[in-house]
């Protein structure tokens, strides 16, 4: 019934939708003002994109999601002198531009290049885009990983347990904006459906100088732009792919377009016997299904008005992997996620120089526990859920030197938990633990609002991005805040180089998974004797970048940063008793610092990629200034003023990948992935250890120095494509990945919580046909 009104709701509102990406409008006229119809190519080396268009028989284009930046256009028509030049995309309003092409003459040159636009002078921020061809050609996954596989090869980003991605050494506090609306919870394999690579057009990874419009979970924010075609009449796209543990994934994507209507519709389906990171070597139960749909459609009401409508759901179902003495008592548990979304979006021009926008979402999602009577030490079962309502609205108002932005964010939701246990071995818990729990059951309304105002101002060779957020929270605590962001930044022309510098508020809300539980006073039957609970506040911080883009030879880009981050109840998560159920906790403070840099080659002869390297130092402070503890873990919690190593303190992380074009039919990469190794938290013995995850896993563990050793895993791939045509194109891609076989433990934090061994060596296959 509750889903059932959110999806009235949702058909009922009036809706609209933007991102950060602006939109081309491209009239081709002959030498007598007539439309003719031409090839177009756009070109932005900083923004990994090169599309090609093509006119109808008036001479009209409309190029949607450009991504800010300098584009160069080139067009050309048999018959007509070749065109080029650079136009610059750099608001939401649309960017009307009409071109005369001229008759052939012999000599004619077109005096413009793609290096042009491989740095892009007015970015106040670093902002890391992941383009069209980086997703094509990515190293092939287990499924559920694609997505944050492709994230966190960029700096500052790193894995922890089950590919949960910690942005700059946050917990949980990664949002994806998906096609314009936010996603707050957690998109990790083992807590959300993924949003399918094959349905991505791009996406845009921010780390600083986050525009106003966003907040909430600020960690990393990841804007995500689901794949369209430009292409009239009916086309898709078919994938299967196939690998090692037993993996299979297949893909369909159908569209058509005619006139001012575009209908897209996707499924997708996978399997695979290594879904989650298991806790030893043998991957014991690992299991995992997923299947996803997605239908959008899209209509020009006008060449002043835009109608869209996106509904998708999604299941994934996989095990729980043991560890070796689950395994032997036969240990079963299994997780099922159901998610429904519906998003509607309807945009309106006022004026050449004004954009009203507003965007609306209904979502449900279900997460459910079971386990079976043999598992140990604990029996848990739990079923959860929520249904979220969500509007936005912004106008944005373009003038000479300014970008305005004004909007608010209405986000209404309702969670529900459920909850209970009874352990089977109670000498693996501290004393006064309660050998079952009677049903915890609970819900509440999540209302929260926010409001902001942005702008970015050009000054000549000076660009300078100013706003500030307002946020109202009301979950377990009352609280607002008023949150300003400011970055400047410098071109130097000559040098090709852009000096920048950046500072943000940030109010960042907890986490949603199990809050209520934690929150809950009847927890305290768990173990009444070290008990403690304090409800969980929103984390405040101050984050500072400066940093430098520069470019060499005309065909690299180097992008260095140096940043510092400073919160106070600074989030992170812990485990209810030994269970697979995790809450939001919060210290008193939390420090992390670093340096990242980046070198990209999009395009030098036969040779792309890049590679990234980070350097972070992260710390938390005691005491805890939320969540909940039990047993032996209470007194520790309230030493006031001690330092830790943060659980995502990993020194160095290098990532990188290149692409070499040896005909112009087959192409190879190489590629590879290094961690120093992440904090161990072993309180245990470490014959108990071996006797858990065995000596293989327990020798991967610098228990003397207190880290998990160091990760290397090597990749390699050749694609080919084996067919060409006008109509039907195929192409065949192998992946090798770890292919030194190492075993590299991600993280080793005691008995029965939080292991994970990465994937070893392993093979996949993916064909591609599009029509």
């Amino acid at each position: 019934m509750k889903h059932a009104l959110i999806l009235c709701f949702f058909l009922c509102a009036p809706v609209l939708g933007q991102t950060n990406t602006g939109e081309l409008r491209l009239t081709i006229l002959d030498p007598s003002s007539h439309g003719v119809q031409s090839s177009v190519e756009l070109t932005c080396e900083a923004n990994q994109l090169q599309q090609t268009y093509a006119s109808d028989d008036f001479g009209h284009i409309t190029a949607k999601s450009l991504p800010f930046g300098i584009y160069v256009l080139r067009i050309a028509r048999p018959g007509f002198a070749p065109y080029g030049s650079t136009i610059e995309i750099r608001s939401v309003v649309p960017k009307e531009l009409t071109v005369q092409l001229r008759l052939h003459t012999e000599n004619v040159t077109i005096e413009v290049s793609d290096d042009e636009t491989l740095v892009d002078p007015y970015r106040t921020g670093t902002t890391y885009r992941i383009g069209t061809a980086e997703i094509k050609n990515r190293v092939g996954s287990v499924p559920g990983r694609a997505v944050v596989d492709l994230i966190n090869s960029e700096p500052g980003w790193l894995y922890e347990g089950n590919s949960v991605l910690h942005p700059r050494g946050s917990e949980h506090d990664t949002q994806f904006v998906v096609n314009g609306v936010p996603l707050l919870d957690n998109r990790s394999p083992s807590f959300g459906p993924e949003i399918d690579a094959d349905d991505i057009q791009s996406m845009n990874v921010f780390t600083a100088n986050y525009p106003a419009e966003y907040g909430r979970k600020m960690g990393g924010v990841v804007e995500v732009e689901t794949a369209r075609s430009t292409l009239p009449g009916f086309h898709g796209t078919l994938i299967t792919s196939s690998g090692s543990y037993s993996s299979f994934d297949g893909y369909f994507l159908s569209q058509y377009a005619r006139g001012k209507n575009t209908l897209t519709a996707s499924i997708d389906g996978a399997a695979t016997h290594h879904y989650l990171n298991p806790p030893v070597v043998q991957n014991y139960r690992n299991a995992g299904t997923t299947t996803n749909y997605s239908i959008r459609y899209e209509r020009d009401l006008t060449d002043k008005d835009r109608l869209s409508f996106i509904t998708r759901h999604a299941k994934v179902s996989f095990e729980v992997p043991n560890e070796q003495v689950q395994q032997a008592a036969g240990q079963r548990q299994n997780r099922t996620i159901l998610e429904t979304m519906g998003i509607a979006s309807y945009q309106h021009i006022v004026s050449n120089d004004v954009l009203v926008d507003v965007r609306t979402m209904a979502r449900g999602c279900s997460t459910s526990l079971t386990s079976n009577p043999a598992s140990t030490p604990i029996v848990a079962s739990q079923d959860r859920s929520l249904a979220e309502a969500y509007v936005k609205s912004a106008v944005s108002v373009h003038q000479r030197r300014n970008e305005w932005k004004v909007g608010f964010e209405v986000d209404s939701t309702h969670l529900r938990e459920n909850f209970s246990y009874y352990i089977t071995d109670l000498s693996q818990f501290d004393p006064g633990t309660s050998p079952s729990s009677p049903l915890f059951r609970q819900q509440k309304w999540d209302l929260e609002q926010s409001a902001f105002v942005q702008d970015q101002v050009r000054l000549g060779l000076w660009t300078l991005s100013l706003g500030v957020r307002w946020d109202h929270y009301q979950l377990l605590v009352n609280q607002n805040a008023f949150s300003p962001r400011l970055g400047v930044s410098r071109y130097f022309q000559h040098q090709n180089l852009v000096l920048h510098a950046a500072y943000d508020k940030v109010f960042q809300t907890p986490s949603f998974e199990n809050i209520l539980l934690s929150s809950s006073s009847n927890v305290s039957v768990v173990n009444s004797k070290n008990f403690l609970q304090i409800p969980v506040r929103p984390s405040l911080g101050n984050f500072f970048e400066i940093g430098a883009t520069k470019s060499f030879f005309n065909h690299l880009k180097l992008t260095v940063n140096a940043f510092d981050r400073r919160l106070t109840n600074y989030a992170d998560d812990h485990q209810l008793l030994n269970t697979a159920i995790s809450f939001p906790i919060a210290f008193a403070k939390g420090n992390i610092y670093g340096g990242e840099a980046k070198v990209e080659v999009p395009r030098w002869g036969r040779l792309n990629g890049f590679i990234s390297y980070s350097y972070m130092v992260a710390s938390a402070y005691f005491p805890v200034t939320g969540g909940l503890f039990l047993g032996q873990d209470v007194p520790s919690t309230l030493a006031t003023g001690s330092r830790f190593w943060a659980s995502q303190d990993q020194r160095n992380t290098v990532h990188g990948r290149f692409i070499c074009q040896m005909t112009t039919r087959l192409w190879s990469g190489i590629g590879g992935d290094f961690g120093s190794g992440l904090p161990v938290e072993f309180n245990g013995n470490l014959q108990d250890a071996i006797q858990q995850y065995g000596r293989e896993v327990v020798d991967r563990v610098d228990l003397g120095h207190g880290r998990v050793r160091q990760s290397l895993a090597i990749t390699a791939s050749l694609g080919a494509d084996i067919w060409r045509g006008e109509k039907l194109n195929v192409r065949l891609q192998a992946d090798g990945s770890d292919l030194n076989n190492r075993l590299n433990v991600i993280n080793f934090s005691g008995l029965f919580s939080g292991n994970a061994i990465a994937p070893q060596r392993s093979y996949a296959i993916r064909l591609t046909s599009t029509f």
